[in-house]
C-alpha cells in the first residue's frame, strides 16, 4: 500500500474549447470570385489576342493577293521572254553555221549566185491598174 501510485491531475472539468467560427462559407465564395475574376481576365485577353490578328491578317491579305499577283505577271514575262531567248539562240546558232553563210549573204546582201535567177512575181491587180493608167 506504501506503493508509489501514478499522478493523476486532479479532477477537475474539462474547459471546452470554444470553437471559433470560421467562414467556411465566405472564403469559399471568395475562392469562386477569386477564380471568376481570373477566368474573365483570361477570357479578356485571349479577346484582346484575337482582335489584334484579326486586324494584322485583314492587312496581310491584301499586300499577299497583290504580291500574288505581281508574281503571276513576271511569270508571264519570263516565259515570254524564254520564247523570245530560244528564237534568237536559233538565229544565233543559224548565223555562225558556216554552212549556211551564203545564204545569209544573199538574203541580207541581196546578191545571187551567177548561177541563179531574180524571180518576181506580179499581183494581177496591179498589172491591170497599171495598163489602165499608161493607155489614155
Amino acid at each position: 500500500m506504501n506503493a508509489i501510485q501514478p499522478s493523476r491531475p486532479p479532477l477537475q472539468p474539462i474547459q471546452k474549447r470554444r470553437a471559433i467560427p470560421r467562414p467556411k462559407r465566405h472564403l469559399r465564395q471568395r475562392s469562386y470570385q477569386v477564380m471568376a475574376i481570373e477566368s474573365t481576365a483570361k477570357i479578356a485577353v485571349n479577346l484582346v489576342v484575337t482582335a489584334v490578328a484579326a486586324s494584322a491578317l485583314a492587312q496581310l491579305l491584301p499586300h499577299h493577293w497583290l504580291q500574288q499577283e505581281k508574281l503571276r505577271e513576271i511569270n508571264t514575262e519570263v516565259k515570254l521572254m524564254e520564247v523570245h531567248v530560244d528564237g534568237l539562240q536559233v538565229e544565233f546558232s543559224r548565223n555562225f553555221d558556216p554552212q549556211q553563210t551564203k545564204r545569209i549573204m544573199q538574203q541580207q546582201g541581196f546578191r545571187f549566185a551567177p548561177n541563179q535567177r531574180r524571180v518576181v512575181l506580179m499581183n494581177k491587180d496591179l498589172r491591170e491598174d497599171e495598163q489602165t493608167e499608161s493607155s489614155p
